[in-house]
């Protein structure tokens, strides 16, 4: 998609990198983990490839093995890898015991884990969407061992 407005930014800055959730200061908590819960556009790839996102570490396994095709689109590429660390978090809260979403004072969404210990899952998924590593369901097992 070309927007002159948008090629002009990136060319300075790059592609965009992250997620940010902002509201006010009482924050619907299942409101947030539904709406980081979406990943449309990680939903429409994997379903063009056969894959249904369940939130279930299977579905982590499945998506780790798709070929890259979405790394020749860079715009696709940032958007993707923001879905890649949603999904896992939304895997890892609705599957790990104890593990919660936590919104940063920058709006930057993590996943918190029982033992205290935070996991940086849009990090984690933009490196999964730029290089395969690490991979999706190998961040989720240690967030399942270590919560």
């Amino acid at each position: 998609m070309e927007n002159p407005l948008f090629d002009k930014w990136r060319k300075r800055h790059g592609p965009a990198r992250g997620v940010s959730v902002m509201g006010p200061a009482a924050v619907d908590e299942e409101g947030v983990a539904e709406l980081l819960a979406e990943c449309e556009l990680l939903r429409t790839h994997a379903s063009a490839a056969g894959i249904e996102l369940d939130d279930t570490a299977a579905s982590l396994e499945a998506l780790d093995q798709l070929p890259p095709q979405w790394r020749d689109d860079p715009d696709n590429l940032s958007w993707l890898g923001n879905d890649a660390g949603l999904y896992l978090g939304t895997v890892i809260v609705r599957g790990v015991p104890g593990a919660v979403w936590q919104v940063w004072p920058n709006g930057h969404p993590v996943v918190r884990l029982a033992s205290g210990r935070e996991v940086d899952v849009v990090a984690a998924g933009h490196a999964w969407a730029v290089g395969g590593t690490p991979e999706l369901a190998q961040v989720h097992a240690e967030a399942a061992e270590g919560h």
